[in-house]
């Protein structure tokens, strides 16, 4: 099917309201609602196509705006590629002008609204940061790594992994439950590593998944109300993290790293390539920092994961 290239808005307020819109109820999805935007016309830009319809449909003028997430999803009917923008200024009073219900919803609503499934993949975008750190717990335990999530903290990083490395399952049980409940006062969402089970005894907020766990399962093996993501190096491991339902991944590395200077690498060529095959948000890894956010995302990246760069 030829993939029909679709531009969607996400419009912010001054109050960090989000702007949703209800499909009426004799086209295609009918009923559900919807983040505003249309179809990116032939010779015509995505921010071009956005300022357009957001003038069409609700009667604002958007300023520049700024990549969120671009994804496919295949319909039974049909394919799109969506590219999400996020548009934090403009003029007018957004209005249904095709005689559409239109709402101002806060962001952490919107799980109670019915959205087309490819718009689902978008919301779980918003709700994550641009920056995803990673720290490894050594054998033994390492009360710096408290100190490093108090600083991770401070610099306005709010969701890390806790990775064990050579670290026996008792031993990484024992720091984690301490490190949660660190993450928890400092406002950080804490994913540990390990079984699902792990999960609820130490009390994180999410489970990260191995590259070689994935095949483990079948279906998604925790509550949807818990973060769930997955480590992947190619497309076979991506599409099995799409099928458990993960909440987003980690790809890479895109660069060669101090820890592995010889190591294969992906490149950007190749990452974006491979982001386009998943309708997930995607964290770059691999000799990166904060200085490479623009060029993640320009690639297709949601954000970028780190464990020295940050």
């Amino acid at each position: 099917m030829k993939v029909l290239e679709v531009a969607v808005a996400v419009v912010f307020n001054r109050a960090g309201e989000v702007l949703i819109a209800q499909r009426p109820g004799h086209v295609h999805l009918g009923g559900l609602w919807e983040f505003p935007g249309g179809k990116v016309e032939a010779n015509e830009g995505v921010d071009q196509a956005l300022r357009r319809e957001l003038l069409e449909e609700v009667g604002v003028d958007a300023a520049p705006s700024a990549p969120l997430i671009c994804l496919r999803h295949d319909y039974p009917d049909r394919s799109v590629r969506l590219h999400v923008r996020i548009v934090r200024s403009f003029k007018g009073e957004a209005q249904g002008l095709e005689g559409q219900p239109v709402r101002w919803v806060p962001l952490s609503e919107l799980d109670q609204y019915p959205f087309p499934e490819a718009n689902l993949a978008i919301i779980h975008a918003l709700k994550l940061p641009s920056y995803y750190a990673i720290m490894n717990l050594s054998s033994g335990g390492d009360r710096s790594l408290d100190e490093r999530l108090e600083a991770l903290a401070i610099s306005g990083i709010d969701l890390v992994r806790l990775r064990p490395l050579e670290c026996d399952a008792a031993d990484y049980h024992r720091h984690a439950v301490r490190l949660a409940r660190l993450a928890e006062r400092l406002n950080i969402r804490l994913l540990v590593s390990g079984e699902p089970s792990f999960l609820d005894q130490i009390g994180a907020a999410g489970l990260h998944l191995r590259s070689d766990q994935l095949s483990s399962f079948t279906s998604r093996p925790i509550p949807s109300d818990r973060w769930l993501a997955a480590s992947c190096h190619d497309s076979g491991e991506l599409q099995l993290a799409a099928a458990l339902g993960v909440d987003f991944v980690v790809l890479g590395p895109v660069q060669s790293t101090e820890s592995h200077p010889g190591a294969m690498t992906l490149g950007w060529p190749r990452f974006q390539s491979l982001v386009e095959e998943v309708s997930l948000p995607v964290y770059a890894l691999g000799g990166l920092d904060r200085s490479h956010l623009d060029w993640a995302r320009h690639h297709g990246a949601h954000g970028v994961a780190a464990i020295r760069g940050f």
